[in-house]
């Protein structure tokens, strides 16, 4: 098994950076350049028109490996694998549409926020009966560290799971503020999810797990600071409809509360800064949010932003392997 995990990762890094080299120049040509937000740090502005929807080379690349390596568990009738990935691209799609609009308009602002959240709680909600429908979830909640195991009422845990899949893709939409900052945070997350499935015996998932820890290790050749092109909302949904798809076809998404941590932080912070924005008339908790930006205007370069993050990242994705580790007795 590990030979194949170690074939996943090295296969889709590989293919990722090919791709790269071959996307980039057209994302080039065709003009595919990004807009940056005027009240984003004033330093960002130099990034104009750095190539955007550059996570199409990762999602292909996960999308090859992970059909590809997984067709003897298709043919064992298990479709995990299928599911996570054509959930992720469904909301890459919704992605790569934003993106599009905001390339034609030449600026930043795609589909209105209205518009998203019903694209991607249609699409939540569409996953988690597709999960039920074969048997891979339950409308009961796993506590991680406490193993123990909470009956929620099929309606409730329905509602409970959609809002918390449209949550977590933004979450990591958010996240993803400045050169390799997603990609870097993300990296320990596929890390996590190939190990505790290979742990659990799910073959595929732990597969789908490397492929994508692979390529965003191949991304990061083009995503990290000078960012030569961005993921854009197409790869930036794209990750976060694969976490939190994986984290419930593993049926334990309460693990995202540590697991994500880095995410939640994120939005919290920008979800903070509004509401006390809002509530004092002006004044700002955070010099700028998210946080990733408020540690720049304290003087963070970028460099030091993504080590730090990514670290903090791989140390829960450590937390949260201790934490559901002995589910099934192991």
């Amino acid at each position: 098994m590990i030979m194949k995990l170690a074939m996943a990762f090295i296969m889709s890094l590989i293919l990722t950076a090919l791709i790269g080299t071959v996307l980039v120049p057209i994302l080039r040509r065709i003009k595919a350049g990004q807009s940056i937000k005027k009240d984003g740090p004033s330093w960002h502005m130099s990034k104009q028109g750095t190539p955007t929807m550059g996570g199409l080379m990762f999602i292909i690349a996960i999308g090859v490996v992970t059909f590809v390596m997984g067709i003897p568990s298709i043919k064992e009738g298990d479709f995990r694998h299928i599911f996570v990935f054509v959930f992720a691209l469904v909301y890459a799609a919704i992605g790569f549409l934003d993106d599009f609009e905001k390339i034609m308009k030449k600026q930043n602002t795609g589909l209105t926020a209205k518009q998203k959240f019903l694209l991607q709680l249609v699409v939540a909600i569409a996953f988690i009966f597709l999960l039920r429908r074969y048997g891979y979830l339950s409308p009961n909640l796993y506590v991680p560290f406490f193993e123990i195991t909470i009956p929620i009422a099929e309606p409730l845990y329905f509602i409970f799971a959609a809002f918390v899949m449209v949550g977590c893709v933004n979450a990591v939409n958010i996240t993803d503020g400045i050169d390799g900052l997603a990609t870097g945070v993300s990296i320990p997350v596929a890390v996590f999810f190939m190990a505790i499935s290979t742990t659990w015996g799910y073959e595929s998932l732990g597969i789908s797990g490397a492929a994508t820890a692979g390529a965003l290790v191949g991304f990061l050749f083009f995503n990290f600071h000078p960012a030569k092109v961005f993921m854009g909302d197409t790869g930036s949904l794209f990750l976060g409809g694969l976490v939190c798809a994986m984290a419930f076809a593993l049926d334990m998404p309460l693990i995202l509360v540590t697991l994500g941590i880095v995410y939640i932080v994120e939005t919290l912070s920008d979800i903070i800064q509004v509401a006390y924005f809002k509530a004092t008339h002006g004044k700002r908790i955070f010099k700028m949010a998210p946080i990733h930006h408020h540690f720049e205007m304290c003087g963070w370069n970028e460099e030091k932003i993504f080590t730090v993050f990514t670290t903090v990242s791989a140390i829960f994705a450590i937390i949260s392997y201790l934490a559901v580790y002995g589910r099934y007795g192991i």
